[in-house]
């Protein structure tokens, strides 16, 4: 039996990483950058007033103050946007706008409030140092510096940064494309009315919708009779068109053994039973010419959506760029006990709760009645991680918990 680490690493042992596609700004956000970016102009690229004010020599102003303001003649104004060069000659003012070009020999833009507001004169109650209120040419970034870094992920100032500097295109590792079937005689559309011995394929739903969490691309699969050769077409059908798949209904048992052997041309399927409860019974492999990860998991939608969070998000998330790939966890104190499988790592549901007059975190077991269950799932947001040494933990006693936060 392997560990939950060990099988970890397995999965992870090789980045996931989609070759590079060129996309538009727009599409960029989210995503990692697989290019070096590298300015070509200044930013900004001309000196330009930071404020209104009015555009000055800054030493015409030495001195001023409330008893001896400084008087300059205004000779024009320069709203932003303007084309037209203009030339200030020495004890002259100009009226800018923020974001406006400075006139020539301008070093300083004096703000309205330290001035009377004067539109033929200004008078100015206080000085301003050389480069006051200017933004320099150069000032955020000069040619050849880097803009966005190689794998960083495209976040909004990233996307503020390329805009700035030109950039409407831009080369990045696509989302992972995630596909998602389904394999079992028992299993209709959630579409159709459930006759005797059918259930509803809950899986791929709850799976496909796993994988957009994380930021996948994804793709539902139809569902698939436990024939070896339906489950082989349909896996070559998607695997030109993925970056992961998930084969739910597929583990353990007879219909695990025989998904398996159906698969077995495609490449390696390892089975090894992992030490977690629940879904200890799982496989995973590479398959196909690309070595397209697959996960072969139970039938079970709780079941499946645990293996999901705790194997296959890490593997998106860490494709996506994100330097922790992991869920943030906490420690809380438990509201009532828990026990656990000896030998395994137990991951329980739980809702995680904050005491208003300690601030401490609290946890709330639940499903504790059967981990198959559904109905405490859309009420759970932590999963208590019990460790393989234990067995039992009472309450008030401190657990780990991993949050699980509402989608955004």
């Amino acid at each position: 039996m392997r560990t939950v680490d060990e099988q970890l690493a397995r999965i992870l042992d090789g980045a996931l990483r989609p070759a590079p596609v060129r996309v538009s700004l727009s599409e960029a956000h989210g995503l990692r950058c697989a290019e070096e970016v590298v300015v070509s102009r200044p930013l900004p690229a001309f000196d330009q007033a930071a404020i209104d004010g009015y555009a000055v020599r800054s030493v015409d102003l030495t001195g001023a103050s409330e008893d001896e303001p400084a008087s300059l003649p205004v000779v024009g104004e320069i709203p932003a946007g303007s084309r037209q060069p203009l030339r200030l000659q020495p004890g002259q003012a100009v009226r800018v706008m923020a974001g406006a070009p400075l006139p020539t020999l301008a070093d300083a833009v004096v703000p309205v409030g330290y001035t009377d507001g004067g539109t033929a004169r200004l008078v100015a109650t206080r000085g301003v140092p050389s480069a006051a209120f200017v933004r320099r040419v150069g000032e955020d970034t000069l040619p050849g510096d880097v803009a966005v870094r190689r794998d960083a992920v495209i976040g909004p100032a990233q996307v503020a940064l390329l805009a700035a500097t030109g950039r409407d295109k831009i080369m990045v590792h696509p989302r992972p494309r995630v596909s998602v079937i389904s394999v079992g005689d028992e299993l209709v559309d959630v579409a159709r009315p459930t006759g005797a011995g059918q259930v509803p394929d809950v899986c791929s739903h709850a799976l496909t919708a796993a994988a957009r969490d994380a930021g996948a691309e994804t793709g539902r699969g139809s569902l698939v009779r436990g024939d070896a050769r339906e489950i082989s077409a349909a896996m070559q059908d998607r695997l030109p068109f993925s970056d992961v798949i998930v084969v739910c209904g597929a583990a353990g048992g007879h219909a695990g053994a025989e998904v398996a052997a159906a698969l077995s041309g495609l490449g390696d399927l390892d089975s090894t039973r992992v030490a977690m409860h629940p879904g200890s019974t799982q496989a995973f492999g590479r398959l196909g010419p690309d070595a397209v990860p697959t996960f072969l998991f139970p039938a079970h939608p709780a079941t499946a959506l645990l293996l999901f969070e705790v194997f296959v998000r890490p593997l998106l998330r860490s494709a996506l760029g994100r330097a922790d790939p992991y869920r943030r966890t906490m420690t809380a104190r438990l509201t009532s006990p828990i026990s656990s499988r000896p030998g395994r790592r137990g991951y329980l549901r739980a809702r995680l709760l904050r005491e208003q007059a300690s601030g401490d975190y609290l946890v709330q077991p639940l499903g504790t009645s059967g981990a198959h269950l559904l109905s405490s799932l859309g009420e759970s947001n932590g999963l208590i991680v019990v460790g393989e040494d234990v067995t039992e933990a009472t309450v008030d006693e401190v657990v780990t918990v991993a949050f699980l936060p509402a989608p955004a």
